[in-house]
């Protein structure tokens, strides 16, 4: 354990944002995918 090299505070406040926010991201794209799917595909079952 002598050769790591933990981050700093504000090195993990950074990564621990860019984390947050890319989560965030991505569950909005799913979200707007899902929801034009099933608008699509309620529209041809009808």
């Amino acid at each position: 354990m002598r050769k790591v090299t933990w981050p700093t505070r504000s090195e993990l406040l950074n990564s621990t944002i860019v984390v947050i926010a890319i989560s965030g991201i991505v569950a909005i794209i799913i979200f707007a995918l899902d929801t034009i799917f099933s608008t699509a595909l309620g529209l041809i079952i009808k």
